[in-house]
């Protein structure tokens, strides 16, 4: 098992990033954050601002200074920082390119300036597109179908090229439909956390499109534990892995599966499906398993219980 002195969490504010602190620190690791606040929250990581084994550094990835300083002393990188909007990337493709890859390459080459001995990228899913055989293993061709999911993988490039050029041992990540408790419901949150807030408060659960596309959903803490997996092992670099569980969910069955849990009785409406969408998306899991013994045990029907 290959273990760190300190590690750097971009992005570390948010969502996932929040649980992934708190295993790091749960297990002796130092630990530096590099947020924003764009989408991450204070709140997120206060209860660790007087831990002698924790950093906050508030600041930009595309901000070269802020990412050297950040780097300090680090010898392990977990990239999480990225604007995650889908929609979002389609109205404003020059700022998710200006974030998700160039802010990447400045990590990326920091990373490399100070020694990093692993290098985690957090991509997604998007990268896939359409017109891949499902479920996806991660050596089919990427055909991304929105600015988010092209950034997401021009930013896998540049890992695998400072990989092969640099010598710096990176690995990606795809991680799939994360979900779990602690979400921000004020962010690009997920149909489950939309669809969830709506039904606590007896509201309409709004589909976009027939409801029949597919999501592979995953609990963030399945998540932090795949990425603790890939931290911690010494025996892959330069790898690729889906972070999924392999086992679809219409999004009509979603919201299926959450009438059935709250017992409400919800009124389902369709609205017109989004740009950018991928519309069937599930993973092939084999490759994350063998390589570093991850599997998602957590089931969605577990899952929500647990946010409700």
């Amino acid at each position: 098992m290959q273990k760190f002195s300190r590690v750097l969490v971009t992005g570390g504010a948010g969502f996932i990033g929040r649980h992934l602190v708190h295993r790091l620190l749960a297990r002796g690791y130092s630990v530096v954050v590099l947020d924003n606040f764009r989408s991450g929250r204070i709140e997120n990581i206060s209860e660790y601002l007087k831990d002698e084994n924790f950093k906050l550094v508030k600041g930009d990835v595309c901000d070269r200074k802020v990412v050297r300083n950040a780097m300090e002393e680090a010898d392990a990188v977990v990239h999480l920082a990225a604007l995650i909007d889908v929609e979002e990337s389609v109205n404003n493709p020059i700022e998710t390119h200006h974030v998700n890859v160039d802010g990447t390459l400045n990590v990326l080459n920091e990373a490399v300036r100070s020694g990093v001995k692993k290098f985690l990228f957090a991509s997604s899913t998007a990268v896939y597109g359409e017109g891949n055989p499902l479920p996806l293993k991660e050596d089919y061709p990427l055909k991304p179908i929105s600015p988010y999911a092209a950034s997401k993988a021009a930013a896998e490039h540049y890992c695998n090229v400072f990989h092969r050029s640099y010598g710096l041992p990176t690995i990606i990540l795809r991680y799939f439909n994360v979900y779990g408790v602690r979400r921000n419901p004020d962010s690009y949150s997920g149909v489950i956390t939309v669809f969830l807030n709506n039904a606590l408060a007896g509201k309409p659960l709004v589909i976009f499109g027939d409801g029949e596309q597919t999501r592979d959903f995953i609990h963030v803490e399945d998540v932090v534990k795949a990425t603790m997996l890939a931290l911690e092992s010494s025996n892959i670099i330069g790898e690729t892995l889906n972070v999924c569980t392999g086992k679809p969910i219409t999004i009509i069955g979603l919201a299926q599966t959450i009438k059935e849990i709250t017992g409400e009785n919800l009124h389902i409406i369709h609205g017109k499906p989004r740009i950018g969408d991928i519309r069937n998306n599930y993973g092939d899991p084999a490759k994350a398993y063998e390589k570093i013994g991850f599997k998602a045990e957590i089931s969605l029907r577990e899952g929500l219980t647990r946010i409700i």
